[in-house]
């Protein structure tokens, strides 16, 4: 048998300190890929030109439901097999499907390499996230968990200008090949500082319920992604919609009479991990929404460059980043509760905002930014907080199975989003019905910031549950 060991809160504070940094690089590149593609997205279409937007859009969802598809069965490899074995094994697969994607000939290769590619981050993230956490004190998890957590923001402040100057200067195809180098630094660094840490009576998952469980989110995302061109009133898509619920159904049945579920359904009778993991999904799905669709608008209605672009929406997720430590302490001493809320109200609000300013009139510096600022501010009150009440729930030994599950939430809300905002933007015959469509992305936007408060209300912050 393996020998187990661990990193103790006497650990030295540099290897802990180093521990986080190796963990951060890793999930940063698993979040950059989602960021950076979306500013890609424009040039992928014109290199791919005979692919429907529909079929082109499942370059950013494929990666994000392999992601959510296979996340939380990670976190229980991970659990049992070792953080540290799967945070390597992860890095390494999602390395090589990023430079296979980035010599993709066609559609029909870069997106198989994308479901590839997610499968990799599935394995890297919720070992990240434990080998974090089993670094610290439990009394420095709040400031940690933040920090960890404020990686996805600072992916997104990263990666628009980012994406933006190697897809001006070197081509769409760069932005994979970018991996590489991160890729070798996570896993030479990670197999010489990361020590082990395993759980040997964890049950490995079984096949079936990862199956279903893919089936049920793609065919979701596929009812939505085709509702314009197929219509939401229409038969195929209510039969598409239908199989994609009943897909869900026969997860949570053969999660419930399996003895090695995919999902520890269990979990979610602890109160903040149920409705830390609600917030997750309603706020995710909103961020990406506003995020692609911003993206899109200063291209398609401002007429703006992807370089312009990328610059111009960095500015508000740079700022969550460097904000997300401070809120994170701020937890600590007052509670994530009414951190979450203040975040919901003010995503709702950053809604209404583009709703009113949002016009073909160009004016960045008040139209724009203002809504930009109101967005910053919510994502640190947001995502590393409901990371962190979710994580702080758990017990000790399902750290990665149900960190597993909220990060599979956090991407399939990120894909729901995304497919969403296809859906609503449709095809535009000018301008005026271009504003049209974008004023139904900011209408969904309000409503996931008013269903986050809502989940952050029931929460009970400032104690640990017990399961």
């Amino acid at each position: 048998m393996m020998r187990v060991t661990t990193t103790t809160p006497d650990a030295p504070p540099s290897r802990a300190t180093a521990t986080l940094a190796v963990a951060a690089l890793a999930a940063l590149a698993s979040y950059l890929d989602s960021s950076i593609l979306l500013v890609a997205f424009p040039d992928i279409a014109a290199t791919f030109d005979g692919a429907s937007p529909s079929t082109l859009s499942w370059v950013i969802t494929a990666y994000t439901i392999s992601f959510a598809a296979l996340v939380v069965p990670a976190g229980k490899l991970a659990d049992r097999l070792g953080h540290r074995r799967m945070f390597l094994t992860g890095s390494a697969v999602f390395t090589v499907a990023a430079v296979t994607g980035g010599l993709a000939p066609d559609i029909a290769v870069l997106i198989p390499a994308r479901v590839v590619q997610g499968a990799g981050a599935a394995l890297l993230v919720p070992a990240s996230l434990s080998v974090v956490i089993s670094a610290f004190p439990r009394e420095m998890l709040p400031k940690v968990v933040a920090i960890w957590g404020a990686i996805g923001a600072f992916s997104a402040a990263l990666g628009p200008s980012l994406g933006a100057l190697i897809v001006d200067g070197l081509g769409w195809r760069w932005v994979f090949h970018l991996n590489l180098p991160i890729g070798v630094v996570t896993i030479i660094a990670g197999s010489r500082l990361l020590t082990e840490r395993r759980d040997a009576t964890v049950a490995l998952p079984t096949p079936t319920g990862v199956v279903l469980l893919a089936a049920a989110a793609a065919t979701t995302l596929y009812a939505v992604v085709e509702s314009d061109t197929n219509g939401w009133a229409s038969s195929r898509t209510g039969v598409v919609l239908l199989a994609g619920l009943l897909l869900l159904g026969a997860f949570i049945a053969h999660q419930r009479r399996t003895t090695s579920p995919t999902l520890d359904l269990g979990l979610f009778r602890l109160g903040n991990f149920r409705w830390g993991n609600v917030a997750m999904l309603a706020y995710s799905a909103g961020f990406s929404a506003v995020f692609f669709g911003s993206i899109l608008f200063l291209i398609d209605v401002w007429d703006w460059s992807i370089t312009r672009a990328g610059f111009a929406i960095a500015p508000g997720p740079l700022v969550a980043a460097l904000l997300a430590p401070r809120f994170g302490a701020l937890a600590g001493r007052i509670g994530q509760r009414p951190l979450v809320i203040a975040g919901g109200l003010l995503f709702a609000v950053s809604g209404v905002l583009r709703l009113v300013f949002f016009t073909d009139d160009v004016d960045y510096a008040t139209d724009f930014i203002i809504q930009l600022a109101v967005v910053a501010l919510s994502v640190p009150l947001v995502f590393p907080q409901v990371t962190s009440v979710a994580a702080q729930a758990l017990p000790a030994n399902r750290v990665g199975v149900g960190g597993g599950t909220t990060q599979a939430i956090r991407q399939f809300g990120a894909s729901l989003g995304v497919a969403i905002t296809v859906a609503l933007l449709g095809t535009a015959t000018g301008v005026t019905d271009a504003l049209a469509n974008f004023d139904r992305v900011w209408w969904f936007t309000i409503a996931s910031g008013l269903l986050t408060m809502a989940a952050a209300a029931p929460m009970r912050t400032g104690r640990r549950e017990s399961s």
